[in-house]
């Protein structure tokens, strides 16, 4: 198989990058289930590049259903070691408008139903391992000044940093999670970076992402509260701007040095090597190989 370095998870609205060429599909399955969907593999600005429609092609997985361990795994197995997400968002900061986008640097998570890690989950065969991997700083900045400028050549208003609270969905906020939001400090919401981002860092790939307003969330006093028909009009008007920024972005990763990543996992083991079940290095040889 061939190795693909750069990733990227389209999200609500962008379920195909018609700029590949020389396509490929590939199914893969991985020790956490079936990926959303084929991973789509093919040449762009001279370099291979795997996508994957986060939610499936369709959109028929919701946010606490996506398969994120295994939408990662693939990525990672395939050699990816830039992803970039594609997100939708609501805004909680009136200068962050319908139409922009937004590059975050930092998470929060209200998720509570979700698996988060690869690791010590005995109900996937990966019971015995525990790992501790840094995620302070949980989106790649390197990346993300990348996605940044890719942006801004397309002309669209986009906004550097800011934090991304992550909700557990499918469902919008109320009006006093959102105010509550606003008084924290957070300045987008959304569904799906969370476990996504976490996982990436235990795959040692570098993450960033390019996160799309549609809304004012529900906290507005002169705009309507989020709706599905709100965020697809405003999505569908974003999706060849989140194309072109795309395309750009992997012209700027040509000549990229490795992830900045690509160690993560050196110091976060923490069971002693010998108390790792063979089977679960062998399951996992993927992530922790080089190190145990």
């Amino acid at each position: 198989m061939e190795r693909v370095r750069i990733g990227v998870i389209g999200g609500s609205g962008v379920y195909e990058m018609e700029a590949l060429r020389d396509i490929e599909e590939i199914t893969l399955e991985t020790p956490f289930g079936s990926p959303s969907g084929p991973y789509v593999v093919g040449t762009l600005e001279g370099q291979r590049v795997a996508f994957l429609a986060r939610h499936g092609r369709g959109h028929f997985i919701s946010p606490t259903q996506l398969p994120s361990r295994a939408n990662i795994w693939g990525f990672k197995k395939l050699g990816v070691e830039y992803l970039i997400a594609i997100s939708a968002c609501g805004s909680l900061k009136e200068e962050y408008a319908p139409g922009h986008i937004v590059i975050p640097d930092q998470l929060f998570d209200r998720t509570r139903l979700r698996p988060v890690s690869f690791f010590d989950d005995p109900l996937r065969g990966t019971g015995g391992i525990v790992v501790h991997v840094s995620v302070a700083d949980p989106i790649c900045p390197f990346l993300s000044d990348i996605l940044y400028q890719a942006v801004q050549a397309t002309g669209t208003p986009v906004h550097k940093g800011g934090t991304f609270v992550i909700i557990e969905g499918p469902r919008f906020s109320t009006k006093g999670e959102s105010r509550v939001f606003r008084q924290w400090g957070l300045d987008i919401i959304g569904m799906t970076a969370i476990p996504e981002a976490f996982l990436a860092r235990e795959a040692e790939m570098s993450y960033a992402i390019m996160a799309h307003v549609t809304d004012y969330d529900v906290w507005h006093e002169t705009e309507e509260p989020v709706t599905v028909e709100a965020i697809i009009q405003t999505l569908l008007r974003n999706a060849e701007i989140a194309k072109q920024a795309v395309q750009n972005a992997v012209r700027a990763l040509k000549d990229a040095p490795p992830s900045p990543y690509a160690n993560a996992l050196k110091d976060a083991i923490i069971t002693r090597p010998e108390l790792i079940p063979p089977e679960v290095k062998e399951r996992l040889s993927l992530l922790v190989g080089k190190y145990l």
